[in-house]
């Protein structure tokens, strides 16, 4: 398994469209097989800062997804928006889980 954590802030008249462009993502990632990938998105109380958490079955998929178009187009946005050297990608070891929310 992948895991992944990316964390950055957007100007604060950015945060909106940031978060419409993450809903046209998510919304094509519902045409790709759910049982290999989790892909969840945060934002902070201050409105700005947004955590990106992604969980892959495999680099297969995580290549799929990380292909989609309109993924693509909100990076370029995202990044053209001025991110103030905040953007910080890791990866993670997972531990374990536990629980379903649905």
């Amino acid at each position: 398994m992948i895991s992944v954590i990316v964390t950055y802030q957007v100007n604060p008249e950015f945060s909106e469209q940031n978060k419409a462009n993450i809903q046209r993502f998510l919304t094509d990632f519902e045409s790709l097989d759910h049982t290999q990938f989790k892909y969840t998105v945060l934002c902070k109380e201050d409105g700005i800062s947004f955590v990106h958490l992604s969980n892959y079955e495999n680099k297969e998929i995580q290549e799929q997804l990380l292909h989609v178009p309109s993924f693509k187009e909100f990076q370029r946005l995202r990044d053209e928006s001025g991110l103030n050297d905040s953007h910080r990608v890791e990866v993670l070891e997972m531990i374990g889980s536990k629980g379903e929310l649905k």
